[in-house]
């Protein structure tokens, strides 16, 4: 993820937009990233918008149930993105973002309307040539809802928190399956009720099982159906 220019409106719709949608560690993050790579295209990870609200609201003190200073702390964000090192207010972020207490916090956070409407169009800004992967829980549904190719990344919730624990503890971190088990669920139950831009399945041929599936395996199975889309 990287700043951008606006780009004008006769160059966002000419340009194409693989959105890859799913529940919390379905692995979309990874990916968008390598079919990002494999395409020259740009990657927006919406999440750490969220994420990085977030952080941003629980280190100045803002109230997580004041919509407003939410929303407002969200559209004025200093943020930089450089590569895949993400900086807030000047100071590398990239790893704090990443903890189960951001996680949840993040959650939160993006359940608030005011907040989801403050990142609309910063994250539309990342819509440049020759292309944008995005990954989110709202990208084809709501972002891009004109994106080329929409994926739902999926897979049941004991092997998505079997792969969070996994990460967890590869990185020195502290981690219990059964609580990141349950707090996978309570995030899923979450993300999905919510009254706007609600997780949401969409078309059958956009769902993607990755159970018993590799990142390989996966990232190869959204090139095929890109290739599939761009020659019909």
């Amino acid at each position: 993820m990287s700043s951008h220019r606006s780009p004008s409106p006769t160059e966002s719709v000419n340009v194409p937009v693989i959105a890859i949608d799913g529940p919390t560690a379905s692995g979309k993050g990874t990916v968008a990233q390598r079919v990002a790579s494999a395409l020259g295209f740009h990657y927006l990870d919406s999440g750490a918008l969220y994420r990085l609200t977030a952080l941003a609201a629980l280190r100045s003190g803002v109230d997580p149930a004041d919509p407003e200073a939410l929303a407002a702390l969200a559209a004025d964000l200093p943020v930089s993105f450089s590569g895949s090192r993400i900086a807030l207010s000047g100071v590398d972020v990239t790893d704090d973002i990443r903890t189960e207490t951001i996680s949840q916090a993040a959650s939160l956070v993006a359940a608030c309307p005011a907040v989801r409407e403050a990142l609309l169009e910063r994250q539309r800004v990342f819509r440049q040539p020759p292309g944008l992967v995005a990954d989110g829980r709202d990208m084809g549904s709501v972002v891009f809802q004109d994106a080329r190719l929409k994926v739902f990344l999926t897979a049941s919730a004991e092997i998505r928190a079997d792969r969070r624990y996994k990460q967890l503890i590869e990185k020195g971190l502290p981690a219990n399956l059964p609580t990141l088990l349950q707090e996978l669920r309570t995030r899923d139950a979450r993300d999905t009720g919510r009254a706007v831009a609600p997780l949401q399945v969409g078309a059958p041929d956009t769902v993607l099982d990755s159970d018993g599936m590799t990142i390989e395996q996966v990232v190869a199975a959204v090139m095929e159906r890109y290739l599939r889309v761009t020659q019909a």
